[in-house]
C-alpha cells in the first residue's frame, strides 16, 4: 500500500497532535495540515481543572509543544478554522469559512462538546470547562466567588470542586450519583472520596437530580433540585459530562453513535480515521465497542491510526488507563471497572488513604485501582483478563 501523498487531521487537540508527531515516527514524509476549531495551538487539558484554576499555571504553560517543535513537525496547522461537513467519496473537507480541505486521508479528532441546562446560556455566572477559555472565564471569577455550586459529581466535577474549595471558596457539589465518580469507581472507593470531600469542606449534595437553574437579572442566583430545594450560588459550573463533537458529521454517511463508529483499526470509511475522545472503535479484546475519554487513549491510539494510514494491519487493543487527583487523593485507574463488579482491597488500607483494589466479575479480573499508590497498581495491572487469584484480599 502506497503512502497517502497528504493527510487531513480535522482537530488541533492532543489526539490531532499525536497523531501528527506518530506520521513524522513512522517516517511519513507526505503533507499534513491540521484544522483546529480554536485559535489556541495544541495543549494539554487535564491541567484546567486543576494547576491553571488555582494560577499554579498560567494558560500558556498548557501548550503541548513549544512553537519551534511544532514547526519541525512541517504541518500546517490552521487554527479558528472549525470543520463544517465531510465528503467521504471524495475526501473533502468544508470549513465554516467556506473552505475546502481535500486529502488522501482524513483523522477525525474533534473531540468532545460539554453538556448544558436548559438556558444556560443566557445566564451570566455560569460556566462549563472544556477548553483554555473556560478555564480562564471561571478561573477569573473563583477569586470573588462567595458560594460556588458544581453540578455534576463525575470526575470533572469533583475536580473543579476540589480544585475550588483549595482556594477558599464556599462550594457545594450536587448530582444523582450518591457519592462523587461513584459510576467510574463503585461503592467502596466513591464512598471514600465522598469522606475526603467533606473532610475538606465540600457540601455534598448528591443522590438528587437537578431541574434547572435560577436566574435574576440575567444572572444566575441559584440551582433547583428535583425536591424543589434551592441551591444558592454565586457561580455555577456545570460538568454534567460531555457529547462527541460530530455535530458536523451529520451528513457524511459515516455511523454515529455516541461517536464515529469504527473497525479495531480505528477505521470510519475508506481513508476516514477517528482518534480520541469522539471515536468509538471495536475492541477486539472486550469484543465491543468502545469509546474512552482520557488523555493516555488519545497518545496511544493515535499510533495505531497512523500506522493504519501508512499500512500497518494492528488491532487497537489497549488496557484503558485514567487518572485523577483530588486534594491529596491521587487515583489511578487500570482496566474497566463495570458497575456490577466486585471489588477487593489487595494493598495497603482505605483508612490510610493508601491502597489497591482489584475489581472482578464472574471470576475475571476486570481493573485495578490503586489509591496513592501508583506504583502497586502499576505491577497489578498485569492481573487484568485472568483469573481472580486464590490468595485473600486485605481489609
Amino acid at each position: 500500500m502506497a503512502a497517502p501523498v497528504s493527510v487531513l487531521v480535522v482537530g488541533a487537540g492532543a489526539s490531532g497532535l499525536a497523531t501528527v508527531e506518530a506520521l513524522r515516527r513512522k517516517g511519513y514524509a507526505g503533507r499534513i495540515t491540521v484544522l483546529g476549531a480554536e485559535p489556541h495551538a495544541p495543549y494539554d487539558r487535564p491541567p484546567l481543572s486543576k494547576q491553571v484554576l488555582t494560577g499554579q499555571l498560567e494558560p500558556t504553560g498548557t501548550a503541548l509543544r513549544a512553537p519551534e517543535i511544532l514547526a519541525a513537525l512541517g504541518a500546517e496547522f490552521l487554527l479558528g478554522e472549525a470543520a463544517a461537513a465531510l465528503d467521504p467519496r471524495t475526501l473533502t473537507v468544508r470549513t465554516e469559512s467556506g473552505r475546502e480541505h481535500r486529502a488522501d486521508a482524513i483523522v477525525i479528532a474533534t473531540g468532545l462538546r460539554p453538556r448544558t441546562l436548559p438556558g444556560q446560556r443566557d445566564l451570566a455566572g455560569t460556566h462549563v470547562l472544556r477548553t483554555l477559555d473556560d478555564a480562564a472565564a471561571l478561573r477569573e471569577r473563583l477569586p470573588s466567588c462567595a458560594r460556588l455550586v458544581v453540578v455534576g459529581e463525575g470526575v470533572l466535577g469533583a475536580e473543579i470542586a476540589a480544585t475550588a474549595r483549595t482556594m477558599g471558596v464556599d462550594v457545594t457539589m450536587t448530582g444523582p450519583q450518591r457519592a462523587p465518580m461513584a459510576a467510574q469507581l463503585g461503592a467502596l472507593v466513591s464512598e471514600t472520596l465522598a469522606d475526603v470531600h467533606r473532610e475538606r469542606g465540600v457540601r455534598l449534595r448528591l443522590g438528587v437530580s437537578v431541574l434547572g437553574l435560577i436566574g435574576a437579572d440575567g444572572r444566575v442566583v441559584g440551582v433547583r433540585l428535583a425536591t424543589d430545594e434551592v441551591l444558592p450560588a454565586d457561580e455555577v459550573v456545570v460538568a454534567i459530562g460531555a457529547s462527541p463533537a460530530t455535530e458536523w458529521l451529520a451528513d457524511s454517511g459515516l455511523g454515529l453513535e455516541d461517536g464515529v463508529l469504527c473497525d479495531s483499526r480505528c477505521r470510519a470509511a475508506e481513508g476516514v480515521y477517528a482518534v480520541g475522545d469522539v471515536a468509538r472503535w471495536h475492541h477486539e479484546g472486550l469484543g465491543r465497542s468502545v469509546r474512552l475519554e482520557n488523555r493516555t487513549n488519545a497518545t496511544e491510539q493515535a499510533q495505531v491510526v497512523a500506522g493504519a494510514i501508512l499500512g500497518e494491519d494492528l488491532p487497537y487493543v489497549p488496557t484503558p488507563y485514567f487518572w485523577t487527583d483530588q486534594f491529596d487523593a491521587k487515583i489511578q485507574v487500570h482496566g474497566m471497572l463495570p458497575t456490577d463488579a466486585e471489588a477487593d482491597v489487595v494493598e495497603g488500607d482505605v483508612a490510610a488513604r493508601r491502597f489497591v483494589a482489584r475489581y472482578h466479575r464472574a471470576g475475571v479480573v476486570t481493573g485495578v485501582l490503586g489509591w496513592n499508590m501508583p506504583k502497586q497498581a502499576r505491577i497489578r495491572r498485569a492481573e487484568i483478563g485472568g483469573a481472580v487469584p486464590e490468595h485473600a484480599p486485605i481489609h
